[in-house]
């Protein structure tokens, strides 16, 4: 397989799973940690590395190491995996999406911004969803009729906070996530609540029409429900840990011991918040983009600027929502092709970058 994002935390995982069950790594694809990177190298032994940035070509301890966007798409289109996980962060992930399927390989999608901003041109058929609240819906779906489906949310930094304090929030306050460390522009994400109306948007684009929804789960253990309309619930409960949905990624009739069961008697006890607009004003546009989801891609574009500003200190944080909010107001886009994503992702940007 090819992996897109080694050195991440779904990269790192699919790598020990990769190894579990003795598949070939053809291709790594990494950012600036080079120090893993040349770990995995010697690990997994792959036939060519592709990184971020050319001043670290000489760090990498490899004989076939090439650097890029289009080295990235090169490779895909020259290998021989039949999978590509797909770990890139930000818009950056979907040409390697696109070329991929054009390609007719498989992708374990966890790069959220794929479908976000480019659903409607994405052939699902070929997508396998590695985030837990995606592959938890999918577990869970029976043929009966469906009447809601949920996704959770941990809070994230900013869940137990004084509204009236979150506009002094700085950038390493965003960081300190109750649950989990993960890579920064997901924790922020995860703050402001983007990346569960994210999840929402490609949940609609992978399982169709319908009623989508997301709720705090504080303890990260269930990360999905459905509400079938019959009345009653299922809920998929695991610990939260990347390998479950990646190995079904590999194996969709996987019958092996991926994780240890969850012990009810040790956790005691949940608790469920209502996502409230007040803390997490990005919330306000929620049930219209699920009703356009098209216009993903417009507030995909103004969050990835805002969050740029935010980190060089231009605006703070709780104008990250404003920003995207005054973006999706302004533009009322119906991309109709591929080439039309692209191009309103750039008009979007720079509408946002001179706010």
């Amino acid at each position: 397989m090819i992996v897109l994002g080694s050195t991440g935390s779904i990269g790192v995982n699919t790598l020990e799973v990769a190894k579990k069950f003795s598949i070939d790594i053809e291709v790594l694809v990494a950012g600036n940690n080079i120090e893993l990177l040349n770990k995995q190298i010697q690990e997994h032994n792959p036939k060519t590395v592709v990184i971020a940035n050319k001043d670290d070509l000489f760090k990498v301890k490899h004989p076939n190491v090439l650097c890029g966007e289009e080295a990235i798409l090169k490779i895909i289109e020259d290998s021989k995996s039949d999978l590509v996980v797909n770990a890139l962060v930000g818009f950056l992930g979907l040409r390697p999406t696109l070329t991929a399927l054009k390609c007719n390989k498989r992708v374990a999608l966890a790069n959220k911004e794929s479908l976000v901003a480019c659903g409607a041109f994405i052939d699902t058929a070929k997508i396998q969803p590695i985030d837990s609240e995606h592959f938890g819906l999918w577990y869970l779906l029976q043929n009966r009729p469906v009447e809601k489906m949920i996704i959770t949310a941990s809070g994230g930094a900013f869940r137990d906070w004084d509204i009236k304090k979150l506009q002094r929030a700085t950038l390493a306050d965003t960081q300190k996530h109750p649950n989990w460390s993960m890579g920064q522009k997901i924790t922020i994400d995860s703050a402001t609540m983007v990346n569960k109306m994210f999840e929402l948007l490609e949940a609609r684009w992978l399982f169709g029409e319908g009623k989508y929804d997301a709720i705090i789960e504080t303890k990260s253990l269930i990360h999905a429900l459905i509400d079938f309309k019959d009345g009653s619930t299922t809920a998929h409960f695991a610990d939260a840990n990347m390998q479950l949905p990646i190995a079904f990624a590999l194996d969709s009739k996987m019958q092996e011991n991926i994780l240890s069961h969850v012990d009810l008697l040790k956790v005691g006890s949940l608790e469920f918040r209502e996502i409230t607009v007040e803390r997490y004003p990005v919330w306000e546009i929620k049930e219209e983009l699920l009703q356009n989801p098209s216009r993903g891609v417009v507030v995909n574009a103004a969050n990835e600027v805002a969050i740029e500003k935010f980190i060089a200190k231009e605006i703070g944080f709780m104008d990250i929502a404003k920003n995207i909010i005054k973006a999706y107001e302004k533009f009322d886009a119906q991309p109709k092709n591929v080439d039309d994503v692209f191009a309103i992702d750039k008009e979007v940007r720079n509408f946002v970058r001179v706010e």
